[in-house]
């Protein structure tokens, strides 16, 4: 599909993630994908993935696959439960998946999980971190977000 940048077009679909360097490769009403390679700025001390870098990605995936689901009003995350598995070190790729356990008119809750990955061996994935995301959904949105949701939907067409 393209990335967080949306291949150059200046569509920017979570600012924070694409900082960190993370790449959206679905974005859909029933899944959100997307990759990151864990590099110094996304590690804690130890040169692990931080954890609230998992949180992050968790919670944004989650929001935008809720936002889409929502027919593109605005939702807002209530409650993250993140379990920590195993470990991605510095230079890992991990790949993330956000698919809906339940999509209401006002409550979604959406499973994350992110996986250490191997480019060599690419059906061999380790599960790095399994979260719990609770939106509220079909919120008020403001008219200045019409643009945001343009550019949502033309990403997720590419």
């Amino acid at each position: 599909m393209g990335d967080s940048s949306s291949e150059g077009n200046g569509i920017v679909v979570d600012e924070a993630l694409q900082l960190l360097g993370f790449k959206f490769t679905l974005i859909s009403p029933t899944k959100v994908t997307g990759r990151l390679t864990v590099t110094k700025h996304c590690c804690q001390p130890f040169k692990m993935l931080n954890g609230g870098v998992s949180a992050l990605i968790a919670e944004s995936t989650a929001s935008l696959g809720a936002y889409c689901a929502a027919g593109y009003k605005r939702v807002a995350c209530i409650q993250l439960s993140i379990n920590h598995i195993k470990p991605a070190i510095l230079g890992d790729e991990v790949e993330a998946e956000a698919v809906p356990v339940q999509v209401g008119r006002s409550i979604q809750v959406w499973e994350v999980k992110i996986w250490r990955t191997d480019s060599l061996t690419p059906d061999k994935k380790q599960l790095v971190s399994t979260s719990r995301v609770t939106q509220l959904s079909n919120l008020p949105t403001p008219s200045e977000m019409n643009s945001y949701a343009d550019a949502v939907k033309l990403f997720s067409k590419l």
